[in-house]
């Protein structure tokens, strides 16, 4: 069977199922793309994993994870810079860090050509938010494609990758959570198998490169001056396209883009009718002609769009200046502004709009599984067997006062906020931990601050609020998840391979550093109380590898023989302490109060054994 590396540098032209995030890399490959950044973060890491299936010395292109966003797009400049196609790629809230640099792409002229992908996340599937970041486009002024399906992904790039050489401009792909993931068969084309030489042509004569006062404006100008040439190229490459209609009278039409068009034609599918649709696939900056034209031949238009109302404002205002006759429908309610649009919501929406069109269509899960009504039970989100974080929490708890504040940041030891851990009552952003608990660490003599933060999270924009709780001499506690790898969006590699960070910590100043493996918890326990007690920032590194990590590369190795515990009954009183305090989720507790293991999900670490006060679990030998 072919290994996915290889797929991905075949050089005739294929046809492959595989997930839009898949399609990009092969895309990457035949545009002759030559350095490629990121930091991990879902929607977008599988692209990762399918660049790091192509061995080192057949891959392409250069590639890196840098240490966070900004970073990230940083390199990817300063190589296009140099006249090397690059790309950059991270997930939706990944554009918050990054944010400072990528505002100035627009003004920039970039020999290489730039593309930046973009994994946004309507739904929060897996982001603290939901955050639309068209509107973030729209005032940098850079260019956006949206495709809606794995085929559009692999075309799009490469049509990212032409109009970034051809303008020196920077063009981002905007890919949401169910396009990074749907699957589909592609039609992909040659690969010649000549890398592209790596340039050095940098050259400050191709700019300005420095928006000080006295270019910045000159600068703008130049940049506005492509997005006409950039509108034409939309029409060149037919982005925007016209998908015919029914029936359809009155004449209606309906302007969309993305997975939003894919889930209006799936509703609209075997109904007796069907509006006109024009999908924008570059949804920034608008081919204003080609929407004036079909304003002009219909009598309403229902701007369709997740989240925020933004082509729908702009059209609006496009149709008063041109004075158009036309009604044109949008969002009608605060719902409209929330969660992906998915067939059945679109539904909803059109009962809204047009009731008569949509009358006789059957409910999408009624017409995909007419037979299937199953009540799913709620599953929260759970660390898993064997999780270093989860004996962390246990340990750690047992430190804390009941006034005592702890403050969370992102990673997998973000669920410490759900029960039975109770751990982290705070969170905005990665890297956040330490400065809002300095913030709170302030005029506060009664309660003591507790931070967290992965080690992952350290090194991507942890140490900034580190220096500043000791440069400001704040009065904190800061616990440091270290697990060895970037785990909660695929255990990709981060700095700490390189640098460890006890040793950075002390090149700071740091004086109060405790340091075990988060399964001597007695041991966690007594550490975190003697950093609470020290005036000033105490540091406590509490490490463990990353279990699922550590399991699946044991299960490769030789005579791996898969080990469980058990429940010794005789022992056993019932108290309950390894399911309702230590929380493993392979504990399982029957209705008659007996408890039992679910031995598809232990991993027989034992790292519960020592929580329970008669010692009643056992492993097995």
């Amino acid at each position: 069977m072919e290994k996915l590396g290889d797929m991905l540098i075949r050089k005739k032209p294929f046809q492959e199922m595989v997930m839009g995030n898949t399609a990009v890399v092969r895309a990457m490959v035949e545009a002759g793309t030559q350095v490629v950044t990121s930091y991990p973060g879902s929607p977008t890491p599988e692209i990762a994993t399918a660049i790091n299936s192509i061995p080192g010395e057949e891959r392409p292109f250069y590639f890196e994870f840098s240490v966070n966003e900004k970073v990230a797009t940083e390199v990817a400049f300063g190589a296009a810079l140099n006249g090397n196609l690059s790309t950059v790629f991270f997930k939706s809230v990944g554009l918050n860090v990054a944010l400072d640099s990528f505002v100035q792409l627009g003004l920039m002229n970039i020999p290489g050509g730039m593309v930046i992908i973009l994994g946004d996340d309507p739904g929060a599937n897996s982001s603290q938010n939901e955050q639309d970041n068209r509107n973030i486009f729209r005032m940098s002024r850079i260019a956006v494609l949206e495709p809606a399906s794995p085929q559009e992904v692999y075309q799009y790039y490469l049509m990212a990758a032409k109009l970034a050489k051809q303008e020196q401009i920077a063009v981002v792909l905007r890919l949401t959570t169910h396009v990074c993931h749907a699957r589909e068969t592609v039609s992909f084309g040659q690969f010649t198998g000549v890398m592209p030489s790596h340039r050095i042509d940098f050259s400050p004569k191709n700019g300005p490169y420095i928006p000080i006062a006295a270019l910045a404006l000159d600068m703008k100008c130049a940049s506005l001056a492509k997005i006409p040439r950039i509108m034409a190229f939309a029409g060149e490459q037919a982005l925007n396209t016209l998908i015919p209609g029914f029936n359809n009278t009155p004449h209606r039409g309906v302007i969309t883009q993305g997975l939003t068009c894919r889930s209006l034609q799936d509703v609209l599918q075997g109904g007796d009718s069907s509006p006109d649709i024009l999908k924008l696939g570059m949804v920034y900056p608008m081919d204003t002609k080609g929407v004036v034209d079909f304003l002009k031949a219909h009598s309403q238009v229902l701007i369709l769009e997740e989240l925020d109302d933004i082509h729908e404002r702009e059209i609006k205002a496009l149709a008063f200046d041109q004075e158009i006759s036309v009604k044109i429908l949008g969002k009608s309610g605060d719902e409209d502004f929330i969660g992906e649009y998915t067939p059945d919501k679109v539904l909803k929406v059109l009962q809204g709009m047009w009731p008569d069109l949509v009358q006789h269509h059957a409910m999408p899960e009624e017409k995909w599984c007419p037979d299937i009504r199953v009540e799913v039970p709620p599953r929260p989100a759970q660390m898993c067997p064997g999780c270093g974080h989860r004996s962390a929490f246990h340990a750690i708890k047992k430190a804390l006062g009941d006034t005592d504040i702890t403050v969370a940041d992102i990673g997998c030891h973000t669920l410490g906020f759900l029960p039975p851990y109770e751990m982290g009552q705070v969170l905005l952003c990665m890297g956040a931990s330490p400065g809002i608990a300095s913030g709170l660490s302030l005029f506060n003599t009664q309660r003591r601050v507790v931070a967290f933060i992965g080690d992952s999270t350290f090194f991507h924009a942890g140490l900034p609020g580190i220096m500043n709780t000791l440069f400001n001499h704040h009065n904190i506690t800061l616990i440091v998840m270290e697990n060895g790898t970037t785990a909660m969006t695929g255990h990709q590699d981060h700095a700490g391979r390189e640098i460890p960070i006890e040793p950075l910590l002390k090149g700071l100043g740091i004086q109060s550093i405790f340091s075990c493996d988060t399964y001597q918890q007695s041991t966690l326990t007594k550490h975190v109380t003697a950093a609470m007690a020290v005036d000033g920032l105490s540091v406590v590194i509490a490490k463990h590898p990353c279990m699922l990590k550590f399991t699946r590369a044991q299960m490769k190795k030789p005579g791996f023989v898969p080990r469980h515990v058990n429940i010794d009954d005789e022992l056993c009183n019932q108290s309950h302490v390894c399911v309702e305090t230590f929380g493993c989720p392979s504990f399982v507790r029957h209705a008659d109060g007996s408890v039992g293991v679910n031995h598809d999900l232990c991993i027989g670490d034992g790292s519960c054994r020592q929580v329970c006060p008669e010692k009643a679990i056992k492993i097995d030998q």
